[in-house]
């Protein structure tokens, strides 16, 4: 399958609609990909790829980058569906192959400081905030995502999530902002559950010493990042 035919899967999703994923349809459609069937293949780019370009875009920083290392995270997928075994979901399989190339890239751009972007940007387009809005998880309890709503705090917390380690930021983003578990997390990333648990910890720990210093205190209880809640 081209990369051009990729691009231009993406006007439908699986089903009706943003079902959840790992459904039973979606798990039909990776086995017709690994027969062979392209269609199959261009439907599940369609579902996951707004998710995995959010993802994405928010270690890198940079939406053209972003756009291009998520095309290579499906035609990597697409080259690598022989070695797809079904031990973890097939979306946390792509995020381990995104988080790979996300983290490279992010590594590579710190090496050259002059293609980084300015925090005065914002980093998401309206596009890719609504379809998060439709993809993001009910909780009860209300995550750092529920606030990111006001333009200017989203700026705020964006700079902030930003000036975090390649290693904490994967973790916040694909917790509180994504809503993996936090085992579909370590398979994303390949490491220890107690490794995301204690990522985690110190990701939350040092957002709201940044943001303390930034936001008024009524902020942090709609964040979960009070004293209370960095620690339970």
């Amino acid at each position: 399958m081209s990369t051009d035919t990729m691009t231009t899967s993406r006007q439908g999703a699986i089903g009706s609609g943003q079902g959840r994923p790992g459904s039973l349809e979606a798990r039909q459609l990776v086995q017709q990909a690994r027969r062979g069937d392209d269609s199959a293949f261009e439907a599940l780019v369609s579902h996951y790829h707004p998710r995995i370009y959010d993802y994405v875009a928010r270690m890198v920083r940079d939406p053209v980058e972003a756009e291009d290392v998520a095309q290579e995270a499906f035609v990597r997928a697409y080259l690598a569906l022989p070695t797809f075994r079904g031990e973890s979901s097939f979306q946390t399989w792509l995020y381990r192959i995104a988080s790979n190339l996300a983290i490279d890239a992010s590594r590579h751009r710190k090496r050259h400081q002059w293609q980084t972007v300015s925090f005065d940007e914002p980093l998401e387009t309206d596009d890719m905030d609504s379809e998060m809005t439709r993809d993001l998880p009910d909780e009860t309890s209300r995550s750092l995502a529920d606030t990111v709503e006001a333009q200017e705090v989203r700026e705020q917390v964006w700079e902030a999530i930003s000036e975090l380690s390649d290693k904490l930021r994967s973790v916040v983003i694909l917790h509180d902002l994504q809503g993996l578990a936090y085992d579909e997390i370590a398979t994303a990333l390949d490491c220890p559950l107690g490794t995301v648990k204690s990522r985690l910890f110190n990701a939350r720990c040092q957002l709201r010493d940044k943001l303390r210093r930034r936001l008024p205190a009524e902020f942090f209880a709609d964040w979960g990042l009070t004293e209370a809640s960095v620690t339970g």
